[in-house]
């Protein structure tokens, strides 16, 4: 039995759907906003996940930033009364295998899940025992075993700076705020004052910089937050 995450704040239709998703033999878990969404789908495994992108605490884009800083191959269906193509493009773009506008047909709904679950079963029958590894510059990160080689050999992060790194690195070449990064990484929903997000930069750079005061990866930009750029090979 598939087990499906059901984020919607309507509590109408999230009852709908998951009485018709159950009818159709699937485990459904349903909560009603996105800070519950991303406690829920760490506490437990599911194999699909049906998003709504306008939630109280946090949008469905975010919510889905962060289940990818985790699992970057379940599938994410939104379901969103957004019906423009740019939103349509923007829920891709933070993640989304698919995009569902409301109102919808409740037939095409379960048969994108089917193809969705379908294409998740052949991912996972060609997946690699080998963690993911990526390599900058002359450093290289595991993202599994939250290892890595920097400048002065082995490191060992901590599971925030490999959260971090993996953020930074798949917005490369964008600068992604201090807020963001403390909403995606921290599950901030209130904001603090605090150093946190340039304390760890500090340490990053240290990892990996030959000269940390002049970064060449993990740059910063004033009073918004930091980015990281990947240099590009010069070929002889």
């Amino acid at each position: 039995m598939n087990n499906i995450l059901l984020v919607e704040d309507e509590e109408n239709l999230q009852h709908a759907l998951k009485l018709n998703l159950e009818l159709e033999n699937y485990h459904v878990i349903a909560v009603g906003d996105g800070k519950k969404a991303i406690d829920t789908f760490r506490e437990r495994k599911f194999d699909l996940v049906v998003l709504d992108i306008m939630l109280p605490e946090m949008d469905g884009y975010m919510v889905c930033e962060n289940i990818r800083l985790h699992d970057q191959n379940i599938p994410i269906l939104f379901l969103s009364a957004k019906s423009t193509p740019a939103e349509r493009i923007e829920g891709l773009k933070k993640g989304g295998d698919d995009y569902l506008t409301k109102p919808f047909d409740l037939e095409e709904l379960l048969i994108r899940i089917k193809k969705l679950l379908i294409k998740r079963d052949k991912i996972r029958s060609t997946e690699k025992a080998l963690p993911v590894i990526f390599n900058f510059g002359q450093n290289w990160i595991n993202f599994d075993s939250h290892q890595a080689k920097g400048v002065d050999g082995l490191i060992d992060l901590t599971k925030k700076e490999t959260l971090l790194l993996k953020l930074l690195i798949e917005n490369k070449n964008s600068v992604v705020s201090r807020e963001h990064i403390l909403k995606v990484v921290w599950d901030y929903n209130v904001i603090p004052n605090t150093r946190t997000v340039d304390n760890f930069m500090l340490s990053l750079r240290k990892y990996f910089e030959t000269d940390p005061k002049n970064p060449v990866f993990f740059h910063s930009s004033r009073g918004i937050g930091y980015k990281f750029v990947e240099p590009v090979a010069v070929i002889a």
